[in-house]
């Protein structure tokens, strides 16, 4: 379990980078400001990760794939199964946690963990996902067969809004799937992803299967336009997601880009009235509109 005093100690530092398995202090001299909503506290600073450092964390994720994609998926499931105990084991402290630095309701903050770890234990059930197809005389003398293969080193682009639950639809994904993962959690929100990587590293997952970097939009663009990273996940705003889109896509890149959804509905005549305003209203307002 976490202990929860020991883990708000870590919002009074300045956030690390996590590569190759370390925990390492970025050189950069440019740092965003972490806020306490209900205070305006400053809780942490989080820096701009160098090129150089950037650079270190692709190449650590692409050496680790080298061998990482040849673990047979019955073994990466394991370490999901492990992943999604420790999460539940300590979902109250992460939620806490969530709540200090973001802001949400304890209950949100609750929820937010929740949704995450449903995706962990997904991961779960990969095994037959990831199975190939095979069509026996799909024309004369002509069978066909489809195989699956990890793409190679990937990379994550998280919003401020959910601090656990989508840096959890990404990397837990990824590694599984045997690609390796450069996670740039939101500078506002830098301590949740930490904490979910430390939770991560007990599973015992091979270094360099998952390294995190932090950092603004210039972290963004070297993203987008590092020649080893072969796939890009974005939640977030229209202006960043069309930005990673069309850079991303334009140096090669896989680019899936999940933005500006608001809560679209469709009310059908014969609808509980009261049942749906309030459902409404919870989807469109709740978390400050944050929810989408």
């Amino acid at each position: 379990m976490l202990n929860l005093r020991i883990a708000k100690k870590r919002f009074t530092t300045i956030a690390k980078n996590y590569v190759n398995g370390k925990w390492v202090q970025s050189t950069g001299d440019v740092f965003f400001k972490s806020r306490d909503p209900s205070t305006q506290e400053v809780i942490r600073e989080v820096p701009q990760t160098t090129k150089k450092e950037f650079d270190e964390a692709v190449s650590s994720a692409k050496d680790a794939f080298q061998t990482w994609k040849n673990v047979p998926v019955t073994h990466r499931i394991r370490y999901m199964l492990d992943y999604q105990k420790l999460l539940k084991e300590n979902s109250e402290e992460i939620a806490k946690l969530i709540t200090h630095e973001h802001g949400k309701t304890l209950v949100d903050s609750r929820g937010d963990v929740f949704r995450g770890t449903e995706v962990v234990e997904h991961c779960a059930s990969f095994g037959s996902l990831l199975q190939g197809e095979t069509v026996e005389n799909l024309a004369t003398g002509v069978d066909t067969y489809s195989y699956r293969h990890p793409l190679g080193v990937c990379a994550g682009v998280c919003p401020f809004n959910f601090p656990a639950m989508i840096p959890l639809w990404m990397f837990p994904v990824a590694i599984t799937c045997g690609n390796t993962y450069l996670l740039k959690p939101s500078e506002k929100v830098s301590t949740t992803a930490e904490l979910l990587v430390h939770l991560l590293e007990k599973t015992g997952v091979p270094k360099g299967v998952v390294n995190v970097v932090n950092g603004g939009h210039d972290t963004v663009t070297h993203i987008c336009q590092h020649p080893d990273i072969k796939a890009i996940s974005f939640v977030g705003s229209n202006t960043a997601g069309e930005y990673i889109f069309r850079e991303g896509s334009r140096n090669g890149k896989r680019v899936q880009s999940n933005m500006g959804a608001k809560n679209h509905c469709i009310v059908l005549p014969d609808a509980d009235k009261e049942d749906c305003i309030n459902a409404l209203v919870g989807a469109a307002f709740g978390s400050s509109g944050q929810r989408c």
